[in-house]
């Protein structure tokens, strides 16, 4: 029972919430091997650290004895996930599925012991049930059922447009427990519906319903919304290590402590002793460069950590400039800004950006002189090195 109580509290750690945890308590003494059930979508072709979350998790069910199902959504990511969407995705191709597929599940064997994982797409089942079957199963929910969900009752409060078509996703979902038969299904807090999706059609076809475990969102590095490319807050796990270095010391010294908690490979007591040192006086600063070398190690090497340990030393403990500045040559047309240069070279997306940088005092010249006018000239042949924030250079010469 001790070792039970043990697994218990290493599936529990960091989790929002298990349905229903008397459940998974009676499947764990069964001493049975336990279908552990993911999805993702290849919608995009790169992770970045929110993602890794459940694959984690995944990786402590591994580690106990379990057996991990990585379900790559091939089918599903063809009709576009509604979730926590306020309009209708656009469908990918096949071809687009499949490309981001493979990135996938290169990327996540970085966490993943590949021999014992099962990689399966949900093509595999969905095809053969074919349009008489997907009716079948489509007439298992009604309508009011889906408009329970959160994002559709939203969409269809303010008149917004929902796609027949969407109310298949967790009808699908659901469907691929059944087909695999899954014990315990992992999501985030935001796929509530569709987990709840998958007991309900399992108990339909006299299975056992499986577990379902939810993981909170993690925030990005802005510490307010949830990470996201589109959102620009996120560390992917094939950003360069001098990127990801530099985006993790980004962070606020309390998120850090949620970063720990989902995505460190350290014990819960060995965090616990860390907040202790923090408590006696030890800087953050210094516990969160141990674990943005633990994610570089993790995704990259030790090897490549411990350079991009060494130059974040160099680059902004010490104010020097890194060695790889690209070098850009541009012709000034007439009296040429800070703000314009800025923009023209490519360190910001427009000049209002680049106004709003200067005004927040995050634009420096060779590394020392701090700009705060937006409108300074910047004379015809200077070669000067130009920083925007903490990561972004650039050697620009004036003709």
């Amino acid at each position: 029972m001790a070792d039970i109580q043990a697994a218990l509290a290493e599936i529990k750690r960091g989790a929002e919430e298990i349905l229903i945890e008397d459940e998974l308590v009676e499947k764990l003494k069964s001493g049975k091997k336990l279908k552990i059930k993911a999805g993702f979508d290849p919608t995009a072709p790169d992770l970045h650290l929110g993602h890794t979350v459940l694959i984690n998790k995944m990786k402590t069910f591994q580690d106990l004895g379990h057996e991990v199902i990585f379900l790559i959504g091939d089918f599903t990511g063809m009709i576009g996930d509604p979730t926590g969407k306020n309009a209708t995705r656009k469908p990918l191709t096949r071809e687009d599925v499949l490309a981001n597929a493979e990135t996938y599940k290169e990327q996540v064997f970085k966490i993943l012991d590949p021999a014992k994982t099962t990689v399966a797409f949900n093509s595999e089942w969905m095809e053969k049930l074919g349009a008489a079957g997907m009716i079948k199963l489509a007439a298992r929910q009604t309508v009011a059922r889906m408009l329970e969900r959160d994002d559709f009752k939203k969409r269809y409060a303010s008149g917004q447009s929902i796609a027949i078509h969407e109310f298949l996703y967790p009808l699908v979902q659901g469907w691929d427990s059944v087909a695999l038969e899954s014990d315990v299904e992992l999501g985030g807090t935001d796929q509530r519906f569709n987990l709840l999706m998958g007991r309900e059609l399992q108990k339909d076809e006299g299975q056992k319903p499986q577990t379902v475990l939810m993981m909170p969102l993690l925030e990005g590095t802005d510490g307010v919304q949830k990470m996201s490319k589109s959102l620009g807050n996120y560390i992917g796990i094939t950003d360069a290590p001098n990127d990801m270095f530099g985006k993790v010391m980004s962070i606020s010294d309390d998120l850090m402590w949620r970063y720990y908690e989902l995505l460190s490979a350290l014990s819960i007591d060995e965090i616990e002793a860390l907040k202790e040192k923090v408590a006696n006086g030890t800087n953050p600063r210094d516990i969160k460069i141990d674990f943005a070398k633990e994610m570089i190690a993790r995704f990259h090497s030790v090897e490549a950590a411990e350079e991009a340990h060494q130059d974040f030393i160099k680059r902004f403990q010490k104010n020097a400039l890194p060695d790889d500045i690209p070098e850009v040559t541009i012709t000034a047309d007439g009296e040429l800004t800070i703000a314009s240069l800025l923009k023209e070279v490519g360190l910001v997306a427009s000049t209002s950006e680049a106004i709003r940088m200067i005004k927040q005092g995050a634009v420096k010249i060779n590394a020392k002189e701090k700009v705060t006018d937006s409108k300074m000239l910047i004379e015809v042949g200077s070669c000067e090195v130009y920083q925007v924030g903490k990561r972004k250079f650039a050697k620009v010469t004036v003709n």
